[in-house]
């Protein structure tokens, strides 16, 4: 679709509200998802150190446990 100046492309046809405002709810949705993700990814990503560390320490008491007896 063609547009003969800038401001019937804004215009849209007379639709502009109804098209930049799904526009604009299409973005900031994604927007949000975006940050979610990024979000869990990092408490993902902290969750899995914690969990090594603990297995560690798991360990270490185990073997400490079979040294003293």
């Amino acid at each position: 679709m063609q547009f003969e100046s800038f401001a019937d492309f804004l215009n849209m046809g007379g639709y502009a509200f109804y098209v930049w405002l799904s526009f604009g709810v299409t973005f900031f949705a994604m927007g949000i998802i975006a940050i979610q993700s990024f979000s869990k990814h990092r408490d993902l990503l902290k969750q899995a150190v914690v969990e090594k560390e603990r297995k560690a320490r798991i360990k270490k008491a185990r073997q400490q446990q079979q040294d003293n007896t």
